[in-house]
């Protein structure tokens, strides 16, 4: 492999997108799309005390959206695409190897993909003005978001070289990474519901005349709830969970998370935990007594590198797939699969 001959082909794949008015248009979407966010995000964390946390997520979720929605089409006919158009052989034909052409196609789907994290990165910035947003955070979720941008990428790339017809093979894209997006999500509520088992809450009783709470007594409720603690693995493999799980996050005083990877670490950290007794006390200033949402993510695991694990052995194993089936010469080809 040679890294001049790795950039021709990265090159010449990025010259092609660029000549598409579309791509222009797509960006200009993507920036209004962005504005109207961020506006929105300041006036919904506008009650903080630093909204730049709250906006600040919001914005990086929204960037990781587009890429999901947005790089399957881009990259999922990198090759086939080529085939089809008779301009894969000759390439082929030049010094360039396989591997030069695999790595190329993938430097280009994620140049395309890393656009959108260049475009949203004023709006990044206004956030970070907005203030709340520690250094650690803004450095681990801007790692994180390269690494999805590189995952879905590689799931494009590889269906494209695995599949004959671009049209499949970006199905086939938008259908894995529908997966892990929402698929993971179905299989975990679904999953839990399948499973329930009995628990009980406790309040106290309110009496009838003076409509004040009895203090010293309990009235017992049993009922039955879903085990999501025994599926909350599924979720482990869906890149905004991925993201929002390390990412680190702040509380505020009350142990509640002040922006949106907080609120997405602690509903799959709290899945984790079985069904205990819940206790609603209306003679405690604090009604309701349990773990504060802090205190749930410290007693818990993270998931992040075993979610982000899974999508890497998957885009892995299908780029290295295309990899063997783009290799020259060729023993078999997929019926009808145009040449030159």
């Amino acid at each position: 492999m040679s890294i001049s001959h790795i950039g021709t082909v990265a090159r010449l794949e990025l010259t092609q997108r660029l000549r598409s008015v579309g791509w222009y248009v797509l960006l200009g979407i993507f920036v209004v799309l962005l504005l109207g966010v961020t506006l929105l995000s300041f006036a919904v964390f506008s009650g903080q005390h630093d909204p730049g946390a709250g906006v600040y997520s919001v914005v990086v979720n929204l960037v990781l959206l587009l890429v999901v929605l947005v790089s399957p089409t881009l990259s999922g006919n990198a090759i086939n695409g080529d085939r089809e158009a008779a301009t894969l052989a000759p390439v082929q034909m030049t010094m360039a190897s396989t591997g030069d052409i695999m790595l190329g196609k993938l430097i280009a789907a994620v140049a395309t993909g890393g656009a959108f994290l260049a475009v949203a990165l004023p709006f990044l910035a206004i956030a970070l003005l907005g203030g709340g947003v520690p250094p650690a955070t803004f450095a681990v979720s801007v790692l994180v978001l390269a690494a999805e941008i590189v995952v879905v990428a590689a799931i494009g790339v590889g269906f494209s070289g695995l599949v004959a017809r671009p049209l499949f093979s970006i199905a086939a894209t938008y259908l894995t990474v529908a997966a892990l997006v929402i698929g993971t999500l179905i299989a975990f509520g679904l999953g839990g519901a399948a499973v329930r088992t009995e628990t009980v809450s406790f309040q106290r009783p309110w009496d009838q005349q003076t409509g004040e709470p009895i203090c010293d007594e309990w009235e017992a409720f049993p009922h039955e709830v879903p085990r999501y603690d025994l599926v909350w693995g599924v979720l482990a493999a869906n890149p905004f969970i991925v993201l929002a799980d390390a990412t680190p996050v702040e509380f505020d005083r009350n142990g509640y998370p002040v922006d949106l990877f907080g609120q997405l670490k602690v509903g799959v950290r709290s899945a984790q935990h079985a069904p205990i007794e819940q206790r609603w006390d209306a003679c405690s200033p604090s009604g309701q007594q349990g773990p504060t949402p802090q205190e749930t993510v410290a007693n818990s695991v993270p998931s992040w590198f075993v979610g982000l694990g899974i999508q890497v052995l998957l885009a892995g194993g299908l780029f290295a797939g295309a990899w063997a089936r783009t290799r020259t010469p060729a023993r078999r080809l997929p019926p009808g699969t145009r040449i030159a």
